[in-house]
């Protein structure tokens, strides 16, 4: 199975799984399921069985690194999201996010360096979120609704599929970032429930986050001392720890 047929097959499941939760639990819970690294993880595992273990480790610090645009994007939406509709906020973050990454496109960041500033990334942007309660709104699934993120999402794909072949390792690590589900996620959150859903929606994102940034770690330090199998089998077990003690903090917190 190649990449592009993985993503096609994963973003209905990844997308629906995630609006539906969110129906169920809150906004938040679907936020947390995207900020696993259910994409780029998989993208880097092709990688590595496509190009090596050293393009893969390239790759992957370019995913750790798009971490900290994912952080800015987050910020930006909910904070516009304030102030204004829908539309404006997806423009403004996803301009942030364009930017940051093509800054992170210039810089070589080592990976003892990188994580830390990550997870700070991350709980700053925890710190920084802003506050209010959820409005009451339609929460009844139409028969368009998932089918059309799911549509949204898929485009985005097949675009992101057809450039990465042409930009290398580094950059390909960093689009691999790029907030196609919790976009979709918080547009819907925002459109039907107010500004404070989207912001559950991407707080629930930065909890993800640090398993992602767990999963990166471990597969940084193990991609090229170890096969592929073992590499990310361990990276994906220490994902799972993470994730779960995240979701308890913030079904304690935010529940």
């Amino acid at each position: 199975m190649n990449v592009l047929a993985l993503k096609l097959i994963l973003a209905p499941l990844i997308i629906g799984s995630a609006s539906l939760a969110g129906r169920r639990w809150g906004p938040a819970v679907s936020g947390w399921i995207v900020g696993m690294p259910l994409t780029s993880g998989p993208v880097v595992f092709f990688v590595a069985l496509s190009h090596g273990a050293l393009f893969a480790e390239n790759s992957a610090l370019g995913v750790l690194s798009g971490g900290i645009s994912l952080v800015f994007y987050a910020l930006t939406y909910a904070w516009l999201a304030t102030r204004f509709q829908w539309y404006i906020s997806i423009a403004g973050s996803i301009l942030v996010f364009s930017l940051c990454t093509l800054y992170l496109q210039t810089v070589s960041i080592p990976l003892f360096i990188i994580v830390p500033v990550v997870a700070l990334a991350i709980l700053a942007g925890l710190a920084c979120m802003p506050k209010g309660d959820v409005e009451p709104g339609n929460s009844e699934l139409n028969k368009w609704d998932i089918p059309a993120r799911i549509l949204i999402g898929t485009s985005f794909i097949l675009l992101l599929t057809g450039i990465a072949p042409f930009i290398g390792s580094r950059m390909t690590g960093l689009l691999t970032t790029i907030p196609l589900y919790v976009t979709i996620l918080s547009i819907f959150a925002h459109r039907d429930h107010g500004p404070a859903a989207a912001a559950h929606v991407l707080r629930g994102l930065l909890y993800g986050m640090f398993a992602f940034t767990g999963f990166f770690l471990v597969l940084s330090l193990l991609i090229e001392q170890t096969s592929p199998g073992v590499s990310f089998g361990l990276a994906t077990l220490t994902a799972l720890a993470i994730q779960g003690t995240s979701l308890l903090i913030l079904r304690k917190l935010h529940g």
